[in-house]
C-alpha cells in the first residue's frame, strides 16, 4: 500500500509533466482515497473503464485520455458528471498523462509501440516522430502482417505497396505527421487515424501509410507505467481494455 501524493509525484517526475504544454492537465485530475493499494490502467476514461475499475476494486484509474480538456463545457452534468460522480463514489482517484505518455523515452507510447513491434534499435526522430532503419527492405505486406500480428488489429493501407527499410511513426491521432515522415525519407508511416487527405499526402509523397487504430496503438504506455508503479510501490496493478474500433 502507498500514499496517493507520493505515487503523483513519482509520475509527474517520471515523466517530465510540467514541461509538457498540453491541451489537458496532467497528473491527478480527480482525487480519492489517500491509500492506494490497487492501480487500474486503461486508454481512456470512459464510463465503461471507471465502472469496470470500480467493480475490480480500483483505488487509483490511471489512464492517457482522461478529462478537462482545452475548449471542452466545463460543468459537470450529463456524460462527464456521470463519469465523474462514479469515481467520486468508488473513492477512486484518476491520474491521467497525455503528451508525457507519448513521449517518454522509455514509457511512452511511441517506445512502448516499437517494443510490441519487434523494432528493439528504434529511435526518436523529431519530437514526437519516432523510427527504424532495418538491416534490409522488407515487403510491405510482412509489414502489415508485423502491425496486424502485434496489434490484434488489421491497418488500413495506404500509398505504394514497395519494399520498406526505414519505418516511422507516431501514436494516436498523428496521420498529420505523414508529410514530416516523408520528409525526413522514410518509406512508410504508421499513426492510428486517418482523414480524407492523408489518402492523397500518402499516395502523392509516395509513402507507405498504415492507420493502425488510435486505441490499438496506445494501450501500451499506461500498461508500462502501471508496471512501474506495481513494482516500485509494491501495487497490485491490471490493465483493462475497453475495446474500440478507431
Amino acid at each position: 500500500m502507498a500514499q496517493l501524493p507520493d505515487i503523483v509525484a513519482y509520475c509527474n517526475q517520471r515523466l517530465d509533466a510540467a514541461s509538457f504544454d498540453d491541451y489537458c492537465p496532467n497528473g491527478l485530475q480527480v482525487e480519492g482515497r489517500a491509500e492506494v493499494e490497487v492501480v487500474v490502467s486503461g486508454v481512456t476514461a470512459s464510463q465503461a473503464l471507471v465502472g469496470a475499475a470500480a467493480q475490480a476494486g480500483a483505488d487509483l484509474l490511471l489512464v492517457h485520455h482522461g478529462y478537462f480538456w482545452r475548449g471542452e463545457p466545463a460543468p459537470l452534468v450529463g456524460m462527464k458528471g456521470r463519469r465523474i460522480a462514479t469515481l467520486l463514489g468508488a473513492g477512486m482517484s484518476l491520474l491521467a498523462y497525455h503528451l508525457p505518455l507519448d513521449a517518454h523515452p522509455e514509457l511512452g507510447n511511441n517506445r512502448q509501440l516499437a517494443i510490441a513491434l519487434g523494432f528493439d534499435n528504434a529511435t526518436a526522430v523529431d519530437g514526437l516522430l519516432w523510427g527504424v532503419e532495418l538491416s534490409r527492405a522488407m515487403p510491405a505486406a510482412d509489414l502489415v502482417a508485423r502491425v496486424d500480428s502485434a496489434l490484434g488489429r488489421k491497418p488500413l493501407v495506404i500509398g505504394p505497396q514497395a519494399p520498406v527499410r526505414r519505418i516511422a511513426w507516431c501514436t494516436g491521432a498523428a496521420q498529420g505527421m505523414i508529410g514530416q515522415a516523408a520528409a525526413a525519407g522514410f518509406d512508410a508511416f504508421i499513426s492510428g487515424e486517418v482523414s480524407e487527405q492523408t489518402v492523397h499526402e500518402a499516395r502523392e509523397l509516395e509513402i507507405l501509410y498504415l492507420s493502425a487504430g488510435h486505441h490499438a496503438t496506445e494501450r501500451y504506455g499506461v500498461q508500462a507505467l502501471g508496471s512501474e508503479l506495481a513494482e516500485r510501490f509494491g501495487l497490485n496493478h491490471r490493465f483493462i481494455d475497453i475495446a474500440n474500433p478507431v
